[in-house]
């Protein structure tokens, strides 16, 4: 049987696993007394369309024209309610914070109290790129939570999940931080958000319910579950609430959420690749393409720059570079340091709004290319690549267990060739060959080109 890896919304039904925890260093009854008022149980409803497919018979009588009515009519599209469950905390007034995905599409909103208060919510606003949504209700003597630092947890730190998973209200659990700074998406769901992760056992109903730190402070929002089965396994991820907040104040503000906007496509730096392009070791956010006219164009990026820091806030990884461009505003200033052929540069820029298609920051896949043995090239043409002004050579043949075999493709254009901070300009057949002469058996390159519309770093070792 083939076992698979799902990312899980919470609202999705799955079943609880057995886990023994070691015990909390604190009594949290206090905690929880204080806290729960100011969490909520939701209840979404929403309209659901079933449409019957057509028979045979149907096709063939409309086919020939025959009159209906000389046969059975086919049932029309039914439509019926679903319902769906959440929670979610007073966090302002009488604003509330839950997940995008506990309200999407919802006709209909209910929010119960802790003390078994009901209201109809208003939708004030969604954000679907972090999974985030707030509510409005008519109410009073609203109590509201209290909102931590999320930037100040530490893995290991202990944390309270308070929800209602399947409909029980109010449930609580704990666990520990377990890691920081995750990226993860679920149906572009999520793109913009340093998970937090924890295993705190969380289940359906649970999700936008509240994180909490042992001071009873709200640190995160509980969204998502890692799993192979479907059900519960350990890893549970909540949006911090630092960022929650900054998306929820301009939610009440504006009624929408503006974010900074680059315009590149990006890539992971591996050892290999870190070795070839002449880094200490596997680092940033390696550039791939850079989208002309956009602000990373006119602040001077380029294809093959790795960003180390953006912001002065420090990129690990290349999903750390969305996290931490889309909470600056557009029109902002920003400074970020640059690795460019061996040298690290400061660039500048004035940040654009991230367009509604979401269109920055696709993770480029790091697929083809990067060595001269083992391939048969030519000088590209529109003729074997389907396009004009293609410079470069096209890649016609890899030979099996090369060093390019299953990272470069044949129909691959190479364009360049990085070893060591120095950069050869492909343009023909004789460029690449008088390229590969200065390396020798176990050097790394880089091999830069295209892959259809993607462009590709790919670093391989020369036999």
């Amino acid at each position: 049987m083939k076992k698979f890896i799902y990312l899980l919304s919470l609202i999705t039904p799955f079943f609880l696993g057995n886990f023994a925890y070691a015990a909390l260093p604190t009594d949290l009854a206090d905690l929880v007394e204080d806290s729960a008022p100011a969490v909520v149980n939701i209840t979404s409803k929403k309209e659901v369309t079933r449409n019957f497919s057509r028979s045979p018979l149907d096709e063939f009588e409309r086919f020939f024209g025959i009159p209906r009515g000389q046969y059975p009519q086919q049932p029309e599209p039914e439509t019926r309610e679903a319902i769906g469950f959440g929670s979610g905390f007073i966090f302002k007034n009488e604003y509330i914070l839950t997940n995008f995905h506990v309200v999407d599409g919802a006709t209909e909103v209910i929010v119960s109290l802790n003390d078994r208060r009901e209201f109809q919510a208003e939708i004030v606003g969604v954000d679907p790129l972090s999974d985030l949504a707030v509510l409005k209700i008519d109410g009073n003597n609203l109590k509201k939570v209290k909102i931590g630092d999320s930037d100040k947890l530490s893995v290991g730190d202990w944390v309270i999940a308070i929800g209602s998973p399947f409909s029980f209200d109010f449930s609580v659990t704990a666990g520990i931080i377990s890691a920081k700074g995750r990226s993860i998406n679920n149906n572009n769901i999520g793109n913009y958000v340093p998970f937090i992760q924890t295993d705190v056992a969380i289940n359906p109903g649970n999700s936008g319910g509240p994180l909490l730190n042992l001071d009873g402070e709200v640190v995160g929002i509980n969204s998502q579950i890692y799993s192979r089965s479907g059900g519960y396994q350990g890893l549970a991820f909540a949006i911090p609430i630092n960022v929650a907040m900054e998306v929820a104040d301009q939610i009440v503000k504006n009624g929408k959420v503006a974010r900074g906007y680059l315009g590149v496509r990006v890539g992971e730096v591996d050892n290999d690749l870190a070795l070839a392009l002449g880094m200490k070791k596997p680092y940033g956010a390696l550039i791939n393409d850079v989208e002309k006219g956009e602000s990373a164009d006119d602040g001077g990026l380029l294809p093959g720059d790795v960003i180390l820091e953006f912001d002065e806030k420090e990129i690990k990884f290349s999903g750390d570079l969305p996290h931490v461009v889309g909470r600056i505003m557009p029109g902002t200033k920003a400074d970020a340091k640059v690795f460019r052929e061996g040298k690290e540069i400061t660039l500048t820029f004035d940040l654009g709004e991230l367009p509604s298609d979401d269109r920055s920051f696709v993770p480029a896949r790091n697929s083809a290319t990067e060595d001269p043995l083992g391939m048969r090239i030519a000088d590209a043409t529109e003729e074997n690549t389907g396009k004009e002004g293609i410079e470069g050579v096209v890649v016609t043949r890899v030979a099996s267990g090369s060093p390019a075999s299953g990272r470069i493709a044949r129909g691959d254009v190479i364009t360049e060739i990085r070893a060591s901070g120095k950069k050869y300009q492909i343009q023909s057949v004789e460029d690449f060959e008088n390229a590969v002469k200065d390396f020798e058996s176990g050097d790394r390159i880089a091999l830069v080109g295209r892959r259809g519309t993607n462009r590709f770093f790919v670093a391989i070792t020369v036999e």
